[in-house]
């Protein structure tokens, strides 16, 4: 194809310019991602860290003795014996 030769060098000039234009929109979206990727691992770092100190909570809960029930029941106790020595007097 044969065209003018004013033509070819615009022609050129338009392919150069719309290639640097990909390259720099590429290259942004590269940056993009790279802010979204590191953005996410600090988020599951934090959510993997919430989730140990939830199960190391749960075990200690589980774990450790419930010292309040005892109390409740010698409460309890205490005052049965007292309504019964009432009643006996």
């Amino acid at each position: 194809m044969c065209l003018p030769h004013g033509y070819d060098d615009t022609l050129k000039n338009k392919v150069d310019e719309l290639i640097k234009k990909l390259k720099k929109e590429e290259v942004q979206e590269v940056k993009e991602e790279k802010k979204i990727n590191i953005v996410l691992v600090i988020l599951g770092i934090v959510a993997f860290v919430l989730a140990v100190a939830g199960i190391a909570y749960a075990v200690y809960r589980y774990l450790t003795p419930d010292y309040l029930d005892e109390f409740e029941d010698e409460f309890e106790d205490k005052d049965v014996e007292d309504e019964f020595e009432d009643e006996e007097d």
